[in-house]
């Protein structure tokens, strides 16, 4: 059982808190690089809790900023960006995306002390079109993780974000308990529906799998594994790894290159990101008449931007309508009612309330990922607490290199190691990731 100490620490990411002291050493994806237009409008961020405003100079450089200026507080976001810097209208005073104060024209010269003043800013930098942010406080930022699908050219990689009404840890939760999926997701099929190709019809076949957990440097490896056919099991592998990134398998494994993260804009506010090789498939998208699986897609449908803090990249349906859960589908031919495969992650996620009442959890066997994933988050903000100690891959993002998660079929006899390593060695290898690994 998560006590309540425990659930504060492990949920509180503002500045000062143990948990996002954590994140902090890290960098962390903000927003898409097309979001942010040179000399355009300076776009809000709400990252860690902290207001920020992302705007793109004459020269295409991303600063990311406190919002406030540092003069009376007035909003930034509202500022004029021209002329490499961005001019607050209440006075005029300019900032580059370093913070450096530019100007203070409404001072004579001889008064003028901008060599003094600065805006609270964070190093940005952009890759495979993400502007990443860094919010530590180490002079010499750490490198970018390596994951398989930053790796890959730009446009070998589809990106979405979506945003979730609660906190990051329920909503990353979700995506590393795997037992769920034959249920919130398939719940509607039955095994004799699916194709004899997919192996996926095994997660319908047998709906309480057994599992395996192991720590990894990077975080933790979870498997799941059911019978399949005379020889072998059927697996479903997923990877943790700090501080909120997880690999799922979303599909079989030899082609699915996949990061996700679940990025806490606050307390109550979680911002998802995929990174997705545009070579990787899913499974079980048809039944075996050629219909689609009833409830089962991947597109994300959003409502349109606004320029509120809490207003990018907002699904479409949601708490307001229910998530458009349909009552009837729910009893003829979808277990959820509800259409989309995230939709129905964000309705369960979102109603467990803005943050988990840890107090009234029942955990079972089928909890283990989500149990001690919980427990490595909270010797890692421990440690870094007690004595500075640098939680995993912040100088070392090479570890994450080789971790894919996926479907597979492999001897019965294979544990997880053993049926995880022939897996890679057999997958392809768009980037020379998983070579480099072994």
């Amino acid at each position: 059982m998560t006590t309540k100490q425990e659930g504060e620490l492990l949920t509180r990411v503002g500045p000062g808190t143990p948990m996002g002291g954590l994140m902090r050493e890290y960098w962390i994806p903000a927003a898409l690089s097309s979001e942010i237009a040179a000399d355009g409008a300076p776009v809000r961020l709400v990252l860690l809790g902290e207001k920020l405003i992302a705007f793109r100079d004459s020269s295409g450089r991303v600063g990311i900023i406190d919002h406030r200026c540092p003069h009376r507080c007035a909003s930034l976001f509202f500022g004029r960006n021209e002329a490499d810097g961005i001019r607050c209208i209440y006075h005029g005073w300019k900032f580059d995306v370093d913070g450096n104060c530019l100007d203070q024209p409404n001072l004579p010269a001889h008064q003028m002390f901008k060599h003094k003043i600065r805006a609270k800013a964070y190093r940005a930098v952009e890759r495979n079109g993400l502007v990443w942010c860094y919010m530590g406080a180490r002079k010499q930022p750490p490198p970018l993780p390596a994951f398989e699908s930053m790796l890959l050219p730009e446009s070998e990689v589809r990106i979405q974000f979506a945003q979730r009404d609660c906190n990051w840890l329920q909503a990353f939760e979700g995506d590393i308990d795997t037992s769920h999926f034959s249920f919130l997701h398939l719940g509607g099929l039955q095994p004799e529906d699916v194709p004899e190709d997919q192996i996926g019809r095994y997660v319908v076949a047998s709906r309480d799998p057994d599992f395996e957990f192991l720590p990894t440097p990077y975080g933790a490896v979870y498997g799941a594994y059911r019978p399949g056919d005379a020889q072998r099991n059927y697996w479903r592998v997923g990877h943790y790894l700090f501080p909120f990134w997880t690999m799922p398998p979303t599909g079989p494994f030899g082609a699915n290159a996949v990061v996700r993260g679940w990025v806490p804009m606050d307390d109550t506010h979680t911002m998802f990101i995929s990174l997705m090789w545009t070579g990787a498939m899913r499974n079980l998208t048809t039944r075996k008449d050629g219909s689609s699986v009833p409830g089962h897609v991947s597109v994300i449908k959003h409502k349109p931007n606004i320029t509120d803090w809490y207003g990018r990249w907002r699904l479409a349906d949601d708490h307001g309508n229910d998530y458009g859960i349909d009552r009837i589908m729910q009893k003829t031919d979808s277990y959820s009612g509800i259409t989309g495969i995230h939709l129905q992650d964000q309705a369960i996620t979102e109603s467990m309330g803005e943050i988990t009442d840890f107090a009234f959890e029942h955990m079972a066997p089928s909890d283990v990922m989500v149990t001690q994933c919980r427990k490595r988050l909270l010797a890692a903000a421990r440690a870094r607490k007690k004595n500075g100690a640098l939680p995993p891959g912040v100088d070392d993002p090479e570890i994450f290199r080789g971790a894919r998660g996926g479907e597979f079929l492999a001897p019965a006899n294979y544990d997880l190691m053993q049926a995880y390593k022939e897996q890679l060695k057999a997958s392809t290898d768009p980037t020379g990731t998983l070579q480099a690994a072994e």
